[in-house]
């Protein structure tokens, strides 16, 4: 009965160890190996077995990025102003033996040269350099980093810098000078777009008044080329008139009554002379010779006054918005046509004194 007991606790003892000695390491992982305390190997992922008492694991590793946010650092810049600076390091384990043994804490050892690291830099450049400069710390941060942790199993793969804080006496002036900055730029814009919007305004007058003085331009041509035709068309009629009546053989009586007709026109009172038609004046031609002669007749004062000019007839295309130049063009208009009706009266005047044979 002992020994069935014995045989039992040695069966579950041996089972025990087996499973116990039996390791799964995970993936993105890696375990260092030890054997009577000197380096094995280095389990990647996957199914191992453990040698009991032998062997055992040292270090557990994990292969994944890691994301290392540090302490704000206090950094001299070259102007001897004390500011915080808070950095972000991304590093690897990228040989695990190398982490295991090549520092005793490779993730503090990796703070401090951060720190001292970022202290050189920053204290060869000047504030304003070092608020505009980041791309380049991160740069030399970066390349220090890695240079320096490929000892310790670690590759630094990103450096940023999370934070930059100055002073509150520099963050003060430097309100100052960007407020100052945004007043400028507002004053610049102001006085460009008040600079653009007189410029566009005195275009666009400029262009009224080219278009308005084309259209006065136009208006007088048309006007013109209109009075023209006019005048043409007026002379030709009264050519044709003439042709018409040289045509017609028209007889003396008819001659005779048109001259009667001037005669009432051409005795308004104003001449000097009285004008007859040819038959009476051989009548009475010796008479008025007499009478001229030795101042014998009609005493009444003869009005020598120049006629009044008939009043010009108003344009209908002229109104209250047209220009100089287009009141001139129909005054000149008006002017040609009274011309035009008087030398009609006068050749009228002409044929009643002088009729044709």
């Amino acid at each position: 009965m002992a020994g069935i007991v014995l045989m039992c606790f040695l069966v579950a003892l041996i089972l025990w160890l087996i499973f116990a000695n039996i390791v799964i390491v995970p993936q993105a992982h890696a375990f260092v190996v030890e054997r009577l305390g000197k380096y094995k190997c280095t389990w990647e992922a996957g199914l191992h077995l453990k040698v009991p008492i032998i062997e055992h694991i040292v270090c557990k590793t994990s292969l994944k990025e890691q994301v290392l946010d540090f302490k704000p650092q206090s950094v001299i810049t070259k102007d001897n102003v004390t500011m915080q600076i808070d950095s972000v390091v991304f590093a690897r384990v990228f040989d695990p033996r190398l982490f295991t043994y090549g520092v005793e804490n490779p993730i503090q050892g990796l703070q401090n040269l951060s720190a001292t690291t970022l202290r050189n830099i920053i204290g060869d450049m000047e504030l304003d350099q070092t608020l505009t400069s980041r791309d380049m710390i991160n740069g030399k941060l970066q390349s220090i980093l890695d240079e320096a942790t490929d000892p310790w199993g670690l590759k630094v793969t990103r450096v940023e810098i999370k934070n930059i804080i100055p002073p509150k006496e520099i963050e003060e002036v430097m309100t100052k000078q960007m407020r100052a900055e945004r007043e400028r730029r507002q004053t610049v814009l102001e006085a460009q777009a008040h600079q653009e919007a007189v410029v566009s305004r005195a275009e666009g007058d400029k262009k009224a008044k080219i278009l308005s003085a084309e259209a006065e331009r136009d208006a007088q041509v048309a006007l013109a080329e209109g009075r023209a035709k006019s005048i043409a068309l007026v002379y030709e009629a009264e050519a044709e008139g003439i042709k018409k009546l040289n045509s017609a053989n028209i007889s003396e009586n008819v001659l005779k009554l048109k001259g009667l007709e001037a005669l009432k026109d051409v005795s308004d009172g104003r001449a000097t002379k009285i004008f007859m038609p040819s038959d009476i004046t051989n009548v009475v031609s010796s008479l008025g010779v007499a009478g001229e002669a030795l101042g014998i007749g009609d005493a009444m004062p003869v009005d020598k006054s120049p006629k009044a000019a008939p009043p010009l007839p108003a344009d209908p295309c002229v109104t209250n918005t047209t220009g100089r130049g287009g009141r001139e063009a129909a005054e000149a208009s008006a002017r040609i046509s009274a011309d035009v009706s008087r030398d009609e009266y006068r050749d009228d005047d002409e044929d009643a004194v002088n009729p044709k044979e």
